[in-house]
């Protein structure tokens, strides 16, 4: 892991999942996002410690464990230390189960929820301007990736995009995203091209990027995002069940899962299909005890 400077009180920790990391005048720091488990959040903290600063406040991006899962380690090594995200992604972090739930649509596989510990959360954080520690921070909509992820500009005019833009390796590495809404993520895309900064960290990206390399960027997942709605949509030519469907998929882009990849596929593979029916493109038909979906 690697401690350096964007701009200004702006600084990141770059590892498999980017911190970000905001140091008011006091020394303490706000944290954007923690990283995955205690084994990660120590990493941070040794970084924190070598240059002689204090967690105080964590602000996740959204309720994935790579995300939120050194929570508990600064809660309980840092007492005193606030939580904030927005209002569903609470939810999750509260009640970690849920994210299993959706990923199996039933009382998930044991091996799927092992993560049952809950996450504190401390506050809510309304879009727009929000006041930590006396500092701005401004707040932002990147839902798509999950249910109401957000975005965090500090007042140096750096924005962290959590897991809204995939870079070109994660896209090259797994071209089948993991998205909760497709439509929400597009539009989600489209509104970065007009964020106010200079900045833009990506969580798993190994450079920050400017304002040209995220335009470059954002029209490559728009294209992967097309990509993949074109290819499902031209499969439909003959009625396939939702299994069948991610089988081509599967093979015709050569992806290499394990058990728990594919049904986070299939969980992405479900909202392309209901985002092809909810723009009328496909239609459904129950036929022989199994559920077809076909081009209209």
């Amino acid at each position: 892991m690697h401690y350096e400077k964007i701009n200004g009180s702006t600084y990141i920790i770059k590892g498999n999942t980017n911190v970000g990391v905001y140091v008011f005048k006091n020394k303490f720091v706000l944290l954007i996002d923690s990283g995955i488990g205690d084994s990660h959040a120590k990493k941070i903290d040794l970084i924190l410690k070598e240059n002689n600063l204090h967690p105080k406040y964590i602000v996740n991006t959204h309720s994935h464990e790579d995300h939120c899962g050194g929570n508990p380690y600064f809660k309980k090594n840092y007492p005193g230390t606030l939580v904030y995200t927005s209002e569903k992604e609470k939810l999750y972090m509260e009640n970690k189960e849920l994210r299993a739930f959706i990923i199996c649509n039933s009382s998930p596989l044991k091996k799927f929820n092992k993560d049952k510990n809950p996450h504190v959360v401390d506050f809510i954080l309304d879009y727009g301007l929000n006041k930590i520690n006396d500092e701005k921070f401004q707040i932002i909509s990147l839902k798509g990736h999950s249910h109401e992820q957000i975005g965090v500009i500090t007042d140096d005019k750096v924005c962290f995009l959590g897991d809204s833009i995939f870079s070109q390796k994660i896209l090259d590495k797994y071209s089948f995203p993991y998205l909760f809404n497709i439509e929400e993520s597009i539009e989600t895309l489209e509104s970065l091209k007009t964020i106010d900064a200079d900045y833009f960290v990506i969580a798993h990206a190994d450079e920050v990027l400017n304002k040209d390399e995220l335009l470059v960027l954002i029209d490559k997942n728009l294209e992967n995002i097309n990509t993949y709605a074109t290819q499902i949509y031209e499969l439909l030519d003959q009625p396939l069940t939702k299994e069948d469907l991610l089988q081509n998929i599967i093979i015709l882009n050569d992806l290499n899962l394990s058990k728990f990849d594919y049904f986070l596929n299939l969980t992405s593979a479900s909202a392309f299909l209901s985002y092809l029916y909810n723009n009328d493109k496909i239609d459904i038909s129950l036929e022989d005890g199994k559920m077809y979906y076909y081009k209209i």
